[in-house]
C-alpha cells in the first residue's frame, strides 16, 4: 500500500517560513516528499532554509498586494501548479485594549487576514486552472479557544478574520476539490513570539499546558494532516495543538 501522508510531486508554498512555526512546516513537508516554495519576506533566511530542504525561496510581504500577486504567480512559474498554500506568516505584538491604535489594529489585519484573503484568492485561482484539486492550510491561533493573554485585541481580532476565511473560502472551493482547514497553534516559543513587543504578559495563556510546551514540529503534524491524500474529504475543519491546556 502507499503511503497516504506521501507528497511525493507536490509543490506546496508555506509563508513565514523562514523560522518559527512555518519553518518546522517546511522542513516536515520536506521529509513527506513536497518541494516546498519556502515564502518570507526575509529572503536570506528562506534561501537558507529552502537550501537544506530542497526547496526554493521566494520574497513575499504579506501586506502588499502586488508583493503576493507576484510571489504566487513566481511559484507557478519556476515550480508548478501549488498542491497546497499554508498561510503561515504573521505579526502578534501586544498592546492593551486601551492603549490600542487603529495602526496597530491595520497592521495586524493587513498582515494575519488580508494577505492570506489574497494569497489564497492567486493560489486557489491557479489550483483551478491546474484542474487537481488542492489543500489550503490557515494557521490562527489557540487565542481564540481561551488560551490568551492581555495585549492580544488586534492579533485576536486579525486570527478570527483568518479563521473565518477558512469557512467562506471552504464554500466556495469544495467544488473544486480544494479543501481548506484550520490549525490553531497553542504556546510555542519560536523568535517571533520571543521578540513580540508589548506590556508583561497576563491572562489564561501563562497556565503550563499538561504536556509541556509545543515545538513547531507538533503544529506541522496538524499541518500534514491537513495537506495529506488521505484528508480529501476533510474540509472546513479545525485542530488545536494546544498540548493539552485546554484540558486542564
Amino acid at each position: 500500500m502507499s503511503n497516504p501522508f506521501s507528497l511525493d510531486g507536490r509543490v506546496i508554498i508555506v509563508t513565514g517560513a523562514a523560522m518559527g512555526i512555518g519553518e518546522g512546516v517546511a522542513r516536515l513537508l520536506a521529509e513527506c516528499g513536497a518541494t516546498v516554495a519556502v515564502a518570507d519576506r526575509d529572503l536570506p533566511k528562506a534561501e537558507a532554509v529552502a537550501a537544506e530542504i530542497g526547496g526554493k525561496a521566494f520574497h513575499v510581504d504579506m501586506a502588499d498586494e502586488g508583493s503576493i500577486c507576484a510571489m504566487a504567480a513566481a511559484v507557478v512559474e519556476q515550480l508548478g501548479t501549488p498542491w497546497a498554500l499554508v498561510n503561515n506568516a504573521g505579526v502578534q505584538d501586544r498592546q492593551l485594549l486601551l492603549d490600542a491604535t487603529a495602526e496597530e489594529w491595520d497592521r495586524n489585519n493587513a498582515i494575519n487576514a488580508r494577505g492570506p484573503f489574497l494569497l489564497t484568492r492567486e493560489v486557489a485561482r491557479a489550483m483551478i486552472a491546474g484542474g487537481e484539486g488542492g489543500r489550503i492550510v490557515n494557521l490562527a491561533s489557540c487565542s481564540l479557544w481561551g488560551q490568551a493573554i492581555k495585549g492580544l485585541t488586534s492579533y485576536m481580532g486579525s486570527k478570527g478574520a483568518l479563521w473565518a476565511l477558512t469557512k467562506a473560502s471552504a464554500l466556495e472551493l469544495a467544488e473544486h476539490g480544494i479543501t481548506v482547514n484550520t490549525v490553531l497553534p497553542g504556546g510555542v516559543g519560536t523568535p517571533g513570539a520571543i521578540a513580540a513587543k508589548g506590556p508583561p504578559a497576563e491572562g489564561p495563556a501563562r497556565r503550563l499546558p499538561a504536556m509541556g510546551f509545543c515545538e513547531p514540529k507538533d503544529i506541522a503534524a496538524a499541518v500534514a494532516y491537513f495537506v495529506s491524500p488521505i484528508a480529501r474529504y476533510v474540509t472546513n475543519q479545525t485542530i488545536c495543538v494546544d498540548a493539552g491546556w485546554s484540558v486542564t
